[in-house]
């Protein structure tokens, strides 16, 4: 007769407290900072420039400099205190998955700014032909793409998400990627709200729906591009000189003024479409987790 199954032993404490929501979420702040201090000192060593570098003058090696400790810290993260292999940033899914995210971004930032075109508040003055791609798309593109979709759905959503909830997760999650922009160029407190209701809601239920940072950060990527480089609106504060020459008119409700469109009522608006889009398909599903204590209610009936 074969034995009766024992249950695991509990961990110890510290492990218990490491694999906590509140506890992955400082072990991957304080990996990423140790980390940021060695490649520090490597950067110097290589002599490569310091301060606020323009971004035409980014090279691929400076832009893998600034986001390897997010990645390498997210990578250990999973691997070693979650022990699980990365699903929503799996291989297989890279190609098709960034590529859907592209397509999305660029489709709904191109509403945006067709939207405006039609209210008369962006007008275009004529094309550039010398437009420095390589080093905007780095920063705009691949910089935040990865970078903040890592930090902001990869990190504080999800972890928050399977703590306290998913509402608790957007809210967190939205006022955590409005605070990152609070201290950008011409950055107002409205720009800071806007930026995470828009943004910040839509991301992470986009996240919610797909399991995807790929996706994410196709589509977070995508919409810098056409914003900056394309279009040549501000990108969240930061000048752009974009493929078309262009200017906004009208009041900065409507226009975003100096921050970019990020801040105009219209970006607003669409974006908060999208995201009762991405909140529906949730409901659906049934796939909204509840806090903890309605949790707890429903196991114990």
């Amino acid at each position: 007769m074969s034995a009766e199954p024992t249950d695991a032993p509990r961990p110890a404490l510290p492990l218990r407290l490491l694999r906590s929501p509140l506890g992955r979420i400082v072990a991957f702040a304080a990996t990423a900072f140790l980390i940021g201090i060695v490649l520090a000192r490597i950067y110097d060593g290589l002599g490569l420039p310091k301060g606020a570098i323009p971004f035409r003058d980014v090279t691929p090696l400076i832009e893998l400099f600034r986001l390897a400790p997010v990645v390498l810290a997210y990578w250990l993260l999973v691997r070693t205190i979650e022990n699980r292999r990365i699903d929503e940033l799996a291989p297989r899914k890279a190609v098709p998955h960034v590529l859907l995210g592209i397509a999305g971004g660029a489709a709904l930032f191109s509403l945006v700014v067709g939207a405006l075109w039609a209210l008369g508040a962006y007008v275009v003055d004529g094309i550039h032909h010398d437009v420095p791609w390589l080093g905007p798309i780095l920063v705009l593109g691949v910089g935040a793409g990865v970078g903040e979709e890592i930090v902001s759905r990869g990190v504080i959503f999800r972890i928050v998400e399977e703590g306290l909830g998913t509402w608790a997760a957007l809210l967190l999650s939205a006022a955590v990627f409005g605070g990152l922009h609070a201290w950008n160029p011409n950055a107002t407190a409205w720009s800071a709200l806007a930026i995470a209701i828009e943004a910040g809601l839509l991301f992470g239920l986009l996240y919610h729906v797909t399991r995807s940072l790929w996706i994410c950060m196709g589509v977070h990527a995508a919409w810098n591009v056409a914003q900056g480089p394309v279009y040549g609106i501000p990108v969240s504060g930061f000048e752009q000189q974009g493929l078309l020459a262009s200017h906004m008119r009208g009041p900065d409700w409507l226009t975003g003024g100096a921050f970019g469109v990020e801040a105009s009522v219209v970006a607003l608006g669409l974006c908060s479409v999208a995201t009762a889009g991405c909140l529906a398909i949730a409901v659906r599903r049934g796939t909204l987790v509840p806090p903890p204590w309605r949790r707890n209610r429903a196991q114990s009936a």
